[in-house]
């Protein structure tokens, strides 16, 4: 239910939305999954999404109605481009060296 969700939420925004991975669970749904939102600002919409989300629902399949609860962490991170240079001037570097003095 919520890779679903991110996914229909990532192609109403007008996102290019790759699903990457996806891994069956053991017994039956999915284990873990990988999406990619292909745009310039997904990982501003997105970053806030990061942590253990809680799924709390009437299961169909269960006679009495209870309700049944499911945990799914997500992890987001941005695509860092690895070409990018940093200039440090040496005149704003400062490097300063100590020793302790006693034992350990």
């Amino acid at each position: 239910m919520l890779l679903r969700m991110y996914l229909r939420w990532g192609e109403k925004k007008g996102f290019d939305v790759e699903l990457t991975e996806v891994s069956d669970g053991e017994v039956a749904g999915i284990k873990s999954a990988t999406v990619h939102f292909k745009s310039p600002y997904a990982y501003g919409y997105l970053r806030t999404e990061t942590g253990v989300h809680r799924l709390v629902r009437k299961s169909p399949f269960d006679s009495g109605a209870r309700r049944h609860t499911s945990f799914a962490s997500v992890f987001v991170y941005p695509e860092i481009d690895d070409n990018v240079e940093v200039d440090i001037n040496p005149a704003d570097l400062r490097v300063d060296t100590y020793r302790a003095s006693g034992a350990g």
